[in-house]
């Protein structure tokens, strides 16, 4: 399936909620970490608190592709859709969370680079939570999905992807998020 990137923003941000809402300041929180370690859970946290615009690559690529492939021209175009999206949004005045794994710089200085342009406030957060809590998340997600959750990762894609993961090379928050999210969701609100 081919798409024109303009027809594809506009596809996925047909589907996204909080659009109209804008403000004098925009705002993009950055969530990056592994698969299962909480980052699509702690977007609608903060969410529930303020008027962000979720712009989830999982999101993304279900829209585009009900059947994914996970094909890296695949890839490439969520990405370049998601970008695309995200500065169209700030430069509107909207809250953005980008939820997604983030786990290569090279990729992380896109965003950067982004917010900067959009002059856009930068909050960049990374999930973290043990090993044991991302299998036990990630086995549940076998039997009892919640409709939220349409990650399609595993146990063998987290682990293969832990050891892509690099530093991020910008001051971040590290949120563990094993244990009650309430003092991390203030913190990054007050951020944002």
């Amino acid at each position: 399936m081919a798409f024109d990137l303009d027809q594809a923003v506009a596809k996925v941000e047909e589907r996204l909620a909080n659009t109209e809402e804008t403000t004098a300041w925009p705002v993009l929180i950055m969530l990056c970490g592994l698969p299962a370690t909480g980052k699509s859970y702690l977007a609608r946290r903060l969410v529930e608190r303020m008027p962000f615009v979720i712009v989830e690559t999982d999101f993304v690529r279900k829209t585009l592709f009900p059947t994914p492939t996970y094909s890296a021209q695949e890839s490439g175009l969520v990405h370049r859709v998601c970008h695309a999206l995200m500065e169209k949004l700030l430069r509107r005045g909207a809250r953005v969370v980008f939820d997604a794994t983030n786990l290569a710089e090279f990729h992380r200085e896109k965003v950067y680079r982004l917010a900067r342009s959009a002059a856009a406030k930068l909050v960049i957060v990374q999930t973290v939570a043990p090993e044991a809590v991302v299998r036990e998340r990630l086995e549940k997600r076998k039997v009892a999905r919640d409709p939220d959750d349409i990650s399609d990762a595993t146990w063998a894609i987290y682990k293969r992807m832990a050891s892509d993961q690099q530093p991020i090379g910008h001051p971040h928050l590290i949120i563990d998020t094993s244990g009650d999210l309430e003092e991390a969701v203030n913190k990054i609100l007050r951020m944002a």
